[in-house]
């Protein structure tokens, strides 16, 4: 184990010491399993997050133009020359 000191509000130092009386825990063993809740969280999307993500994909995926897929390959295949040529010459197709 680590020893550390951290300092935090009144008001959090009463949630831990309410939390740790109720699961009859040490305070340390609170804060670490909260750290590795917290943890677990990080980095992923909250559900609110996500759905809305979700919603904007569904409006902008019909904006999309369809085109054939030889179309896009062509113009793809026109940026990279245009980049190793130092910039694009004309319109794209």
């Amino acid at each position: 184990m680590v020893k550390m000191t951290f300092t935090v509000d009144e008001v959090t130092a009463a949630r831990l010491r309410q939390c740790a009386q109720r699961l009859a825990m040490p305070q340390s063993a609170v804060v670490r399993e909260a750290i590795h809740d917290y943890a677990e969280r990080a980095g992923r999307l909250s559900e609110s997050e996500r759905l809305r993500r979700l919603r904007l994909f569904d409006e902008l995926l019909p904006t999309v133009p369809a085109r054939p897929a030889a179309d896009v390959d062509r113009e793809l295949a026109d940026i990279a020359r245009a980049r190793r040529a130092g910039g694009r010459r004309g319109r794209s197709r």
